[in-house]
């Protein structure tokens, strides 16, 4: 394992840390729309980090529902533009990540789940909360891999979510991890990764017809960045 007083500790152009405990808040919703806000506003920089995770007591009990459907529609909307900025979004989940924050993790391009990583959806009472977190399930697993996560909310190891495609890497030392990752995705911004991630997310939804027309536009951009190189 690396050493971290040889080794510097790997460092993304955006950062956004979300505690593994966070119960669902207005300041929550803040500042995630306001890191979001930064990015977009920026002409540069490839990666936004997000790190998310609890190491205490408090993190293990279940979280209670949001206050209104109106907050709710709040941070529906600010992880919408967290899944589509202009850079290449790397999440780091270690330790326990509930509710928001793994909401949070499945709207990230690259996931890194440290070994300790214990997953569980948003709950109200004893059932998973009905958000949008069910709908980027069943986008990302298929409806019959998301099926038992989404109806009955287990807790998942960083093993099992590895198998479920749930995370892309589990590490025992994630900060390894996060500079391969980071070194990966340098250029992240030139190379329109924004633009393939929502081809990719319209892919299930939209038929070959409507999906030709985007897909031959992002082709003829890429065509004419080459040519200019």
């Amino acid at each position: 394992m690396a050493n971290p007083i040889q080794l510097a500790a790997p460092k993304a152009d955006f950062t956004l840390t979300i505690d593994g405990a966070q119960a669902l808040t207005l300041d929550l919703v803040g500042r995630v729309t306001a890191t979001c806000g930064t990015v977009e506003d920026a002409d540069h920089g490839d990666t936004l980090l997000v790190r998310l995770g609890a190491h205490t007591e408090a993190a293990a009990q279940r979280h209670q529902p949001p206050a209104n459907v109106h907050l709710v529609n709040k941070w529906e909307r600010a992880l919408r533009r967290l899944e589509r900025l202009p850079v290449a979004t790397v999440a780091v989940a270690t330790g326990s990540c509930h509710g928001p924050s793994a909401e949070t993790l499945l709207a990230t391009d690259y996931r890194i789940a440290g070994t300790d990583l214990r997953l569980r959806l948003p709950e109200t009472g004893q059932s998973t909360w009905p958000g949008m977190a069910i709908y980027r399930l069943a986008q990302q697993l298929g409806v019959a891999r998301a099926r038992q996560i989404a109806l009955f909310g287990p807790e998942l190891s960083a093993w099992q979510a590895l198998e479920l495609g749930l995370v892309d890497e589990v590490a025992e030392d994630p900060q390894t991890a996060l500079r391969a990752a980071l070194d990966n995705l340098a250029g992240a911004r030139g190379r329109d990764v924004a633009v393939r991630r929502r081809l990719l997310m319209d892919a299930a939804s939209t038929d070959f017809e409507e999906a030709l027309g985007p897909h031959l536009a992002a082709c003829d951009r890429a065509l004419r960045r080459t040519q200019v190189a």
